[in-house]
């Protein structure tokens, strides 16, 4: 096996093998066969090894809300490398983290004031699940061992998040994962098809925990993780009253509420984070993503004053409270990258131009609801999942879709056959206009050769 492609770099032509990197959720023979490769990208757009530009309608892996090549993102980290490149994060510290910490705390509802630093999404998920458990155990409630999630969650690809994970892709070749782990039934329904917003149906979906509590007793279950808005899955907005129901349960059995905001904290659904969106406030809150605007890996925990504080009194004075912890966490250049971005959020208001874009974007979306390709559209905020009809084999004609918008002119995730948009708050409506009608043209492609 042989795969090289050529790549146009400062005017001089080279060969570049694609043999040795072994990339993450890529069908990799397929892609080395034919190679979407990005050489270059600012602001909404990117380019590709060919030349040909294309508009990027995810945010990149929905990371980039301020837009691509910020430049004062990158000053910021380089001024950080040439002053202090690393600092050891356990028994040391430097001023980044702890600024960045509190910008973040600032952002999130009352009382959610401490934050815990990451490398990732994934690595967010493994940490609440810690925090649980210590915090049970500070309370002298070591029985909570069950955890509880939902189908068709997505919840990162450490063993605890794929112990929590819904998408049965994510979990089956993986079959070694945490015990005592339920699932709620998913929120999609086929009566809600097409509904703008919040679904009017199915806040008695709730009810599951609720049963869980009375099969495996309340007293037993530690947390409940869920995505506000189910992001990965393809977009599944919560019913109105759902996310308040689970509140009230978790809240007379004693169970923490997890919010994994990865996708949807700040700014996606048009608030900092979807707790103010969607008016519930959980106990952990889950982030990584928009941290930095993508720009380098970056994640974190957030908790109220009751948990941060049962942990670290629980413990002797003078000794570590929490063990756990990564080599990079609060990583000075990723927080150097992480303020940089917090303050292009700020001086621009792009959550407040999130919130403000949102009837334009969901009006461009819903517009593809005429399509006879298109099965489904969910949306709230900033971000809108598109299902089209499988071809026979649920998630090809959704693979070729991607590929075939890419070298129309458009990046866009796909889930399966669901394309999951999420523009950049940078975008304006021209740019939201050229983003659905590149979707529309690769439709009429399908439908034609159907």
């Amino acid at each position: 096996m042989s795969a090289s492609v050529q790549v146009l770099e400062h005017d001089k032509q080279r060969v570049n093998t694609l043999e040795h990197h072994w990339m993450p959720f890529t069908g990799n023979r397929d892609f080395k066969s034919a190679p979407r490769l990005v050489v270059r990208s600012e602001g909404v757009y990117c380019w590709n090894h060919t030349g040909g530009r294309l508009i990027d309608g995810s945010s990149g892996l929905f990371c980039c809300p301020a837009g691509h090549g910020r430049k004062e993102i990158a000053d910021a980290v380089h001024a950080q490398m040439t002053t202090n490149d690393y600092t050891a994060p356990f028994q040391l510290g430097h001023p980044g983290s702890f600024a960045l910490a509190s910008k973040v705390a600032k952002l999130l509802p009352e009382p959610i004031n401490s934050v815990f630093f990451t490398n990732s999404g994934s690595e967010s998920i493994d940490t609440a699940l810690k925090i649980a458990m210590a915090y049970h155990r500070a309370c002298g409630q070591s029985q909570r061992i069950r955890f509880v999630s939902r189908e068709r969650a997505y919840h990162g690809v450490n063993m605890g998040g794929v112990s929590l994970s819904g998408m049965v892709k994510n979990r089956e070749t993986f079959p070694v994962t945490m015990p005592n782990v339920v699932m709620m039934r998913h929120t999609w329904l086929e009566e809600n098809r097409f509904q703008r917003g919040q679904p009017t149906s199915g806040a008695d979906l709730a009810d599951d925990l609720q049963r869980f509590c009375e099969t495996y007793g309340g007293g037993t279950i530690a947390a409940v993780f869920v995505e506000p808005v189910a992001g990965s899955t393809g977009t599944l907005v919560p019913p109105v009253g759902y996310l308040q129901r689970l509140r009230e349960i978790c809240d007379r059995h004693g169970i923490l509420l997890v919010f994994d905001e990865v996708i949807c904290g700040f700014g996606r659904m048009g608030t900092p984070f979807a707790a103010d969106a969607f008016g519930v406030t959980p106990d952990i809150v889950t982030m990584a993503k928009a941290l930095t605007n993508g720009a380098i890996p970056m994640g974190a925990v957030a908790v109220t004053d009751t948990i941060y504080e049962a942990i670290t009194d629980a413990a002797p004075e003078n000794a570590i409270e929490f063990f756990h912890g990564y080599t990079y966490s609060g990583h000075p250049a990723a927080c150097a990258a992480g303020l940089a971005a917090q303050e292009i959020y700020e001086q621009e208001g792009l959550f407040e131009r999130a919130a403000a874009m949102s009837d334009y974007f969901l009006d461009a979306v819903w517009s593809l609801r005429d399509h006879p390709l298109v099965f489904d559209i969910r949306g709230y905020g900033m971000m809108a999942g598109v299902e089209v009809l499988d071809d026979g084999a649920p998630g090809r004609r959704g693979g070729q879709l991607q590929k075939d918008m890419f070298w129309n002119g458009l990046h866009v995730k796909f889930t399966g056959d669901t394309a999951i948009l999420a523009p950049a708050f940078i975008a304006e409506k021209a740019h939201i206009d050229e983003m659905i009608d590149v979707f529309r043209k690769t439709l009429d492609q399908h439908a034609r050769a159907a």
